[in-house]
């Protein structure tokens, strides 16, 4: 009976430490499999360190493997960033403070070069960058005129400022890829008395237009004038040669009907008819002649 159980009590032992040794085994290779994983995301790089060297920069989003236990992991930003620049007095060419209100646009293009000059930190990134676009934008500015600076709101003062900063942030593995100014305003304590300046310098550039306009309308009005004048006594002497032409002929013909003794007659008829109709006016139509009035004559030499 001992030597029947006995041997079973045995096996059954060997067969417990087996499975424990494996499953002591099987843990260890997730652990060390877990270890080895390194799952990178769309918007980060993933930095791979052994002994604190970078030994690779992992910039494909997806599942990679390392070094369990030797070599470690960090993550860099890898999508585009905003940093807010505080405001800053300026000064531009002709002397005038000005006060700039920026941000910049950045992304990280070269993560070995940026840890190896910033340390990763996001705060000495950002302060490279205030120094650099601050420096252009006071070259910038100072190369300007108010006037010029104002007007150059429309993209050109950004584009002369990006010029100017250049590739500059390339040696701490930034890439730069916008400024833009928020706010270009005058300090609080001058800017009424340069509003004030401006405004009457404004007037004076109205009042100069106005005058001009003046001239221009009287000059004008002066041609106009001129050319009327000319017109209308061309009319004029056109209708008094008209009216000349007219009596010439008028002449003519009562000279050529004189010519005939009938029709001098006739004619003298008719006129004198036409006098007395003339004279005839009001409701009183009695016709007083003297007898020697030519009128008076013609009638009395009708039969």
């Amino acid at each position: 009976m001992e030597e029947y159980v006995m041997p079973e009590k045995k096996k059954s032992g060997k067969g417990t430490v087996m499975k424990a040794t494996l499953l002591v085994v099987l843990v260890g290779a997730l652990i060390v499999l877990a270890s080895s994983m390194v799952v990178t995301h769309e918007n980060e790089y993933t930095l791979i360190k052994q002994f604190g060297k970078i030994e690779r920069v992992v910039e494909t989003a997806g599942l990679s493997f390392k070094v369990p236990f030797i070599q470690s992991t960090s993550t860099l930003p890898k999508q585009i960033m905003f940093y807010d620049l505080a405001p800053s007095d300026v000064f531009t060419k002709d002397k005038k403070t000005m006060v700039a209100d920026s941000y910049v646009l950045w992304e990280i293009s070269n993560p070995q070069l940026f840890v190896q000059t910033t340390d990763s930190q996001m705060a000495q990134a950002e302060k490279a960058l205030n120094a650099a676009v601050y420096k252009a934008m006071k070259t910038v500015i100072s190369s300007l005129d108010q006037t010029e600076v104002i007007s150059g709101r429309d993209g050109e003062l950004t584009r002369m400022i990006m010029d100017s900063v250049g590739d500059s942030m390339m040696q701490y593995g930034i890439t730069l890829l916008d400024v833009e100014i928020k706010r270009l305003d005058l300090p609080d304590d001058n800017k009424a008395a340069v509003y004030e300046r401006m405004i009457s310098e404004r007037n004076n550039i109205a009042a100069s237009y106005i005058a001009e306009g003046e001239a221009e309308a009287t000059k004008i009005r002066t041609q106009t004038d001129y050319e009327i004048a000319i017109s209308v006594s061309e009319a004029k002497a056109n209708a008094a040669a008209i009216v000349a032409e007219g009596e010439a002929e008028y002449m003519r013909i009562l000279s050529k009907a004189y010519e005939d003794e009938a029709r001098s007659d006739f004619y003298t008829f008719v006129l004198s008819l036409d006098a007395a109709k003339a004279s005839l006016t009001g409701e009183n139509k009695t016709l007083i002649l003297d007898e020697d009035s030519p009128i008076a004559q013609i009638f009395n030499t009708i039969e």
